[in-house]
């Protein structure tokens, strides 16, 4: 078995025909021409041309709350599929399955000031909830294995594989530090894994960490003339924090093509990287880990 399901990459789905592309001036030309079609008489009919006429007023005001109106659907549309919903509404989609979202953390309401708790994000619900009919299996699956510790709370991500008959070696990514999870991680991982449900009795399965690979970052820019070179400076140091973490996961390595292309944000000539200094790829049981990051003009 490999650590990559068979899953739709939802970022790469079109846009549904559903969701309009709005244009507040197609709009407002729209109802300029059903106004001068109800008006009838067109010698005498206003100056829609003219920004101070009070009908261009009403027209204008009409198609911006029309335009409103249509976003309202638009959002209401995307609340409803599962590459878009985000917050209660994804919470809502997942009730047609048997997950839930994740508390990272309880937090504390009886702290001064009351602490949240920390929730699982987003985007790491809906990977699971894509995953969610893996469960409905009891004959073992790889995306069974997978969905059952992925539940965990302190589990970021995990990787199946089959080093023999009979035997599922699973791997866990933990979410604290560098992503080595503690041994009350694993031993939540292995609780879950043990149900009957998950579990056919012919399995062996062994829960291990993950193997982490560290990498340190070291890039220098050169920018275009321009009045702030800092602007651009923050935007590449947070691309390339966003690569960093988003590749923070089992089997997914880290490349010099995805560090240059997360560094090279509007107004930047050129980037020179120290380190890495070649790609650095990880099998379904390793994860690379950025342990200093560090980005210059």
């Amino acid at each position: 078995m490999s650590h990559a399901l068979p899953t739709i990459d939802l970022t790469r789905l079109p846009a549904p025909d559903v969701v309009e592309e709005l244009s507040y001036e197609t709009i407002l030309d729209q109802w300029k021409a059903t106004f001068r079609d109800h008006w009838g008489h067109a010698e005498d009919a206003p100056l829609l041309d003219l920004e101070s006429d009070p009908v261009v007023k009403l027209l204008e005001a009409g198609a911006y709350r029309e335009l409103l109106l249509r976003q309202r659907i638009n959002d209401s549309a995307r609340a409803v599929m599962l590459a878009y919903a985000v917050g209660s509404d994804l919470d809502n989609l997942a009730a047609l399955t048997p997950a839930v979202r994740k508390v990272i953390h309880p937090g504390d309401p009886n702290a001064v000031p009351p602490v949240p708790p920390v929730l699982e994000s987003d985007d790491e619900f809906r990977r699971r909830l894509q995953m969610a009919p893996e469960s409905f299996s009891v004959a073992g699956p790889e995306g069974a294995y997978l969905y059952a510790a992925l539940k965990v709370p302190g589990c970021r991500d995990a990787s199946v594989t089959n080093p023999g008959p009979c035997k599922v070696e699973v791997t866990v990514l933990g979410r604290e530090g560098n992503g080595t999870p503690s041994d009350a991680v694993v031993q939540a991982v292995e609780t879950a894994l043990a149900d009957g449900d998950v579990r056919p009795l012919t399995d062996e399965v062994t829960v291990k960490k993950a193997t982490i690979l560290p990498y340190a970052i070291h890039a220098t820019l050169a920018f275009y003339d321009g009045p702030d070179t800092q602007v651009a400076t923050n935007a590449a140091r947070d691309a390339v924090k966003d690569y960093v973490r988003s590749h923070h996961r089992l089997g997914d390595g880290i490349t010099l093509s995805g560090i240059y292309a997360a560094l090279h944000q509007p107004g930047v000539r050129k980037v020179t990287l120290t380190s890495p200094t070649a790609d650095i790829p990880a099998l379904a049981h390793q994860a690379a880990y950025c342990t200093n990051l560090e980005v210059i003009a």
